[in-house]
């Protein structure tokens, strides 16, 4: 087999050219090429998927315009607290890590436990130290402060309401809106491949909710719900309103019913994402790779960050739902 596909997000949620200037629509749509262009340049040269997943998110992670790495939210505690996984289609290994607050590369810890614990997922403290056994690299608290988000941080952090993002933007059935909102992003990112010898990989990474309390973790670093890759069936990385796709099982959800169901990539992501969803009243999306190379791209928002490449054919980059 020498065939490759890859896809990656990097949030999904209110996204429309009525709030988006052009310098920052050209701006994100760089990144999101040149994030590709990283991840289907490594699967080009015969590499692994999940090394490509890998150096894909970490390429997010240091991208600022993302809610990953150094783009990350603020916490009530005027902290930063990471959270990341990633999944090998082929043997079905995977690696977690909540809760991180100074390791660079969150998705870096991931696969390192994927590769050297006999668990799966660590949480902070822990998760650093194991990281420094590794000699995995951190960075203090000034890398990960930027002005978008701490100035969003100070507009609420005096209050009870947290945000689903890392915009200026809260959902009504968790808070009033606040004054002049215009946007609503989930703010997490993500990637998916299929190798040349045929083996899926997932990876996700978010700096989770805007002003989040409790240590909350979303659902990206959950194994089946944020993440979830296996050879049978398809790899997916998921965006969008934690709970609820933690709640629904997304990315596991769509795997059953491929394999139980004999449904295709398409027709399972319709009905978890623009149905099951739905009705929850889950919003979001996610990137999705089958065993054969076809990609999905779902969502149920206006909007999803998105890029994907198949083989040597054009990139695609997608930012808007219409």
């Amino acid at each position: 087999m020498n065939n490759f596909a890859i896809a990656l997000h990097g949030g999904a949620g209110t996204i429309t050219r009525q709030v988006m200037t052009p310098e920052n629509e050209a701006n994100y749509r760089k990144a999101l090429e040149t994030a590709l262009m990283v991840g289907s340049g490594l699967l080009t040269a015969g590499k692994s998927a999940l090394e490509a997943v890998e150096a894909t998110v970490a390429w997010l992670e240091d991208c600022d315009l993302f809610n990953a790495g150094k783009g990350s939210v603020f916490t009530k505690a005027g902290k930063h607290e990471m959270d990341a996984a990633i999944m090998c289609g082929r043997t079905l290994a995977a690696g977690a890590v909540a809760g991180v607050r100074n390791v660079k590369n969150p998705v870096k810890l991931a696969h390192c436990i994927l590769q050297n614990s006999d668990h799966v997922m660590l949480v902070y403290p822990g998760a650093e130290e194991f990281a420094r056994k590794y000699h995995l690299g951190f960075e203090p608290d000034e890398y990960f402060y930027t002005q978008q988000r701490y100035e969003q941080w100070q507009e609420i952090r005096d209050s009870d309401i947290f945000m689903l993002d890392h915009t200026e933007d809260i959902p009504a059935p968790v808070q009033p809106p606040l004054p002049d909102n215009k946007e609503k992003k989930f703010g997490t990112v993500g990637a998916v491949a299929l190798d040349k010898a045929g083996n899926l990989a997932a990876a996700t990474s978010t700096g989770g909710m805007t002003n989040k309390k409790f240590n909350r973790i979303g659902d990206s670093p959950i194994i089946g719900s944020g993440t979830y890759a296996n050879n049978a069936t398809c790899a997916i990385s998921c965006t969008g309103h934690g709970e609820y796709f933690m709640r629904a099982v997304v990315a596991y959800d769509i795997s059953c019913l491929m394999e139980y169901k004999g449904l295709s990539l398409q027709e399972a992501c319709k009905i978890v994402v623009n149905e099951k969803l739905v009705k929850l009243g889950g919003e979001g999306g996610l990137v999705a790779v089958d065993a054969k190379g076809n990609i999905a791209l779902p969502f149920n928002s206006e909007g999803m960050y998105r890029a994907c490449r198949v083989n040597q054919e054009p990139a695609f980059i997608g930012i808007y739902g219409d």
